[in-house]
């Protein structure tokens, strides 16, 4: 038969084993042949160098899309959006509690007000601003308004201007400008206490300044400002004043404690009072018990005796 029947059929000797096929040789690292495209390194595959794998996934991140990370992000502000619209002050009431909590514990640690330190005030307003203030021992010293403290300060009479400081660990203190009283001023039968600017210290007993100047009428308190410096630099006429009245809320007339009447012009009050201390030094006008001086005309002194003789005008220098 022929040979190829033999093949055909299964008849002749046993087929040739095919040779096993030599392993290719690695491709050298670094080396890449003309169309070459480098294979993944599956997973399981040991990192080389300094690769570490904790950080890699760190910076994979959490393996949302762009997009999806996107919308997460504007719902979570549309959520806090929706909870600052829906709960109005409540959210600010929950911070201001915890803050609360907070100051009670650092209270607890020592940082509380053990001690008031007060800078700057007379004891007499010391009791006042105390009281002011509302402090109180134990209170958490950390949780103090330091604002509305001074606040508070700033309203009592006795003070033009306050600082507040914390001292920890547990000293708040105090300093203040105190007002100085300047005069008593008497309106609609009421007497009260100013300073040099003319405000009024509620808190000032007036009984306890018998000896400062008596300022009586409307706008008295506030017109004192510009006629006590200038009294107060005469101490002749300072011993024998009584008081000092504010007339038709243009002047004053100057009453003495001997009865005597100054009446001062509207205007140029200095000008009038140099005249008057020229007459007292040549001629001693304040001790002759006159009724009343008139210097309301700069350019003549008109005097009147008390018991009602007749006037007669005098001049510096005569």
């Amino acid at each position: 038969m022929p040979a190829i029947m033999r093949g055909v059929l299964g008849y002749g000797p046993e087929p040739r084993a095919r040779k096993a096929s030599k392993p290719k040789p690695r491709q050298q690292a670094g080396v890449q042949k003309p169309g070459y495209k480098p294979v993944r390194q599956p997973k399981s595959a040991k990192p080389s160098g300094d690769y570490a794998p904790a950080k890699l996934r760190a910076a994979q991140g959490v393996g949302l899309r762009p997009g999806v990370a996107l919308a997460v992000a504007a719902g979570v502000v549309v959520l806090g959006l929706l909870v600052v619209l829906f709960t109005g002050q409540r959210l600010q009431r929950a911070a201001a509690a915890v803050a609360h909590g907070a100051d009670v514990q650092m209270a607890g640690l020592g940082f509380k007000v053990a001690r008031v330190r007060i800078d700057g005030a007379s004891p007499r307003a010391r009791a006042d601003i105390l009281r002011a203030s509302a402090l109180y021992a134990g209170e958490p010293i950390l949780g103090l308004d330091l604002n509305s403290l001074r606040a508070r300060i700033e309203q009592v009479g006795w003070v033009k201007d306050a600082r507040v400081m914390r001292l920890l660990p547990g000293v708040v203190a105090i300093s203040v400008t105190e007002r100085k009283p300047a005069a008593v001023w008497q309106m609609n039968g009421k007497h009260r206490v100013v300073d040099a600017d003319g405000q009024v210290i509620p808190e000032a007993d007036p009984t306890a300044f018998v000896q400062l100047p008596l300022v009586v009428g409307e706008g008295a308190d506030e017109a004192s400002t510009e006629i006590l410096p200038l009294v107060s630099a005469r101490p002749r006429m300072m011993d024998r004043l009584e008081a000092l009245v504010r007339v038709d809320g243009r002047r004053w007339d100057l009453r003495l404690k001997d009865g005597t009447l100054i009446a001062l012009p509207a205007e140029d009050q200095e000008s009038a009072l140099i005249q008057l201390d020229r007459l007292d030094q040549d001629q001693r006008i304040l001790d002759l018990g006159l009724g009343r001086i008139d210097l309301r005309d700069p350019g003549t002194v008109v005097v009147r005796p008390r018991h009602g003789g007749a006037q007669e005008s005098l001049s510096a220098g005569a």
